[in-house]
């Protein structure tokens, strides 16, 4: 599982800065996480294929994390792409898109879904045979969701050798990849566990974007191996943070002590601060953890 941050600042984007999108490579896709405004020129600065993007998950609908998106699926017409394009976002992402579209006269030639999200309790809201995506309910000025991205278990690894010596016919090699005790040659029942062993640990990553601090989220997130939450404040603008429900990276660190996270990244930095390394200081005060600073281009390995 690897993440690329394409942006990783709040609502006003600068020369050196970029607002909120980031990239997940997870099991064979290619996931994009918020859509902020240039992330098309991140995207090809970072080479990352536009083909390979099926899935898109806007959290809001503030413009820092989905102005982006209509210039993109403007390009994928314009590249004359084919294959389908699925958007996971709030009610009303449908009808904003689909107007400038109308306006425009730009209606795309490969079939585009809207799949509208209004549930204020966590909900599955894709998988397949080896993911599953499910929605994180935050406490912002709007609608808002943060995502959880799970990976399935792995297939066993088969010890071929051992398999062969117990006299398993390798028609039967699927099954036992898969978990399943099986019959060899000789008519007897042959253990799983005796011929594989377990595959890769599932690794979890939850990306938690506009938010007060909100303690609800805990049991969704707990002993995640990866953790993104804003932390659009350092302590001493924390009066800020209440009203504009946005949170301050030791509010981000107590989130991430609460829920036994792997690592914890910091990102949606307020453009007031010229030292991001003061958001990991202050994080560290309230989780002993690893903690990252979202960086535009840093990739990250969960």
């Amino acid at each position: 599982m690897k993440l690329t941050i394409l942006g990783c600042h709040s609502a006003s984007p600068q020369i050196n800065t970029h607002p909120t999108s980031q990239v997940l490579e997870i099991r064979n896709h290619v996931f994009l996480i918020d859509c902020g405004e240039g992330t098309q020129v991140q995207l090809r600065k970072y080479k990352v294929r536009f083909s390979r993007i099926k899935h898109i998950f806007i959290s809001h609908l503030h413009g820092d994390h989905y102005f982006g998106l209509v210039g993109m699926i403007s390009t994928f017409r314009l590249l004359g792409r084919e294959t389908e394009l699925h958007i996971h976002a709030p009610k009303g992402i449908k009808e904003v898109i689909t107007l400038q579209m109308k306006l425009a006269d730009s209606w795309t030639n490969f079939p585009l879904y809207f799949h509208e999200l209004s549930s204020k309790t966590s909900e599955m809201i894709f998988e397949d045979e080896n993911v599953e995506v499910h929605t994180i309910p935050l406490d912002h000025r709007v609608y808002t969701n943060g995502f959880l991205f799970k990976e399935k278990p792995f297939e066993r690894k088969l010890n071929i050798h051992k398999a062969q010596d117990a006299k398993i016919n390798k028609a039967y090699f699927r099954k036992l990849k898969q978990g399943f005790d099986v019959e060899n040659e000789d008519g007897e029942l042959i253990k799983n566990d005796m011929v594989t062993s377990p595959g890769p640990k599932p690794k979890r990553y939850a990306f938690c974007s506009d938010t007060a601090y909100n303690e609800s989220i805990v049991p969704l997130i707990k002993d995640v191996d990866a953790i993104y939450h804003e932390s659009t404040f350092l302590e001493q603008h924390k009066d800020l943070a209440k009203p504009t429900k946005h949170s301050t990276a030791k509010e981000a660190g107590k989130i991430a002590t609460m829920a036994s996270v792997g690592q914890l990244i910091l990102g949606h930095f307020s453009s007031r601060y010229d030292d991001i390394e003061n958001f990991k200081e202050e994080a560290s005060e309230a989780f002993q953890g690893n903690i990252i600073l979202a960086e535009t281009g840093k990739e990250i390995v969960i």
